[in-house]
């Protein structure tokens, strides 16, 4: 069929199938796909098209009348986590136990399809200092709003610039910071594998959000890393030190080497890491691995972490992280499909994924946040 007439607007009655990688669900009608957003797996529902026209390969839609709900299935805690409302949580309507095996389940299925791996994976809760973390609510320690029509605080649709306006987020943190408020330095307290480091980062800088974070992901990096005295450490898109300033106590008189493209994130680490012997360099990582290679051909590390933007690093910086023959590599990513790419590329350079943390650091949302522990396959061991 010629594409042409919009089909927003219509609905059509369908079963819901697996979940899929960006907060919906699968299902079909007369053989074409649909992604379906407030729904989940098993369940009978009339969908309403949001996106999509005659001829397009899938649709887009919401689930806007449940016929066979879930057992999974719970009253959202916030009114504007519906069709047409809020767009920044995914499964509010799901509970918190079968959040977590829905966010396994895409990254069973992007690490099958993208690395040609078949894993068991559990998805992880993450205490926080606030109660109501545990039921996935006031987590959120940053948060950015818009203005709503009425002059009040609103939230973007999904996929839209339209604005919700909102009294309240029940997944942002009662002291969550915004953009303005403030200029400089906040300081960020870890306490984490018996050491307590203060961290200085600009007041709209990047920080991890989920205030259990910091801790869990600095303990899981070490713990898989095992880092001995004496080795050497690179730690690429390292922002503002947070894995190093627990990596350098650790392999002293070992060298650490820190890659950070943002200019203030590295002004911020050179003051974070004073003082622990680590080198800190401003640039694009693949730039500066290049760089390094051509300087170096010979040069060997023996610890790598990674923690890429959500595109993931790609074969630019895989392949020379690979040629580095490190012993160890700890790969922190949030989003599955660029880690399983990613992981896919470093199996073809020689190093399989020898373990995998996975983590909720973003309840009520399709987000899960990894960290994948890569070493040198027997047959590449030298």
């Amino acid at each position: 069929m010629a594409r042409g007439a919009s089909l927003v607007g219509q609905e059509y009655d369908v079963e819901v199938g697996p979940v899929a990688h960006g907060g919906h669900c699968v299902a079909r009608h007369e053989g074409r796909v649909i992604f379906v957003r407030h729904a989940l797996p098993g369940e009978l529902v009339r969908v309403r098209v949001t996106e999509g026209e005659e001829g397009s390969s899938y649709l887009r839609a919401d689930a806007v009348r449940i016929d066979r709900a879930s057992v999974h299935r719970v009253q959202p805690p916030c009114p504007v986590a519906v069709p047409l409302g809020c767009g920044g949580c995914d499964f509010q309507h799901a509970t918190l136990a079968h959040q977590r095996e829905l966010k396994a389940a895409v990254l069973q299925e992007q690490l099958s399809r993208l690395a040609g791996l078949e894993l068991e994976v559990t998805v992880q809760p993450v205490a926080g200092d606030l109660p109501v973390q545990d039921e996935g609510l006031r987590w959120r320690t940053r948060m950015q709003y818009e203005r709503a029509a009425d002059g009040g605080r609103g939230l973007r649709r999904h996929r839209s610039h339209d604005v919700v306006p909102i009294e309240d987020c029940p997944i942002a943190h009662p002291d969550a910071r915004e953009p303005g408020q403030g200029s400089g330095a906040v300081t960020e307290v870890v306490a984490a594998a018996g050491q307590e480091r203060a961290f200085e980062v600009a007041a709209d800088g990047f920080w991890q959000v989920h205030p259990g974070a910091p801790r869990v992901l600095v303990e899981t990096v070490l713990e898989l890393l095992a880092p001995q005295p004496g080795e050497s450490v690179l730690d690429l898109y390292a922002g503002v030190g947070l894995f190093a300033g627990f990596l350098a106590p650790r392999v002293a008189p070992g060298r650490v080497e820190v890659v950070e493209g943002d200019r203030t994130a590295t002004s911020y680490a050179e003051r974070n890491l004073a003082g622990t012997g680590a080198r800190v360099h401003t640039d694009r990582v693949d730039r500066w691995l290049a760089r390094r290679r051509r300087d170096d051909p010979d040069g060997h590390v023996d610890l790598v972490v990674l923690d890429p933007p959500r595109a993931g690093a790609k074969r630019a910086v895989v392949a020379p992280v690979a040629g580095l023959r490190p012993r160890a590599i700890a790969y922190v990513a949030c989003d599955p499909a660029a880690l399983a790419r990613d992981v896919g590329t470093f199996a073809a350079e020689g190093f399989e994924l020898a373990g995998l943390r996975a983590f909720d650091l973003f309840p009520m949302t399709h987000h899960v946040e990894c960290v994948a522990l890569l070493t040198k396959t027997d047959s590449d061991l030298r």
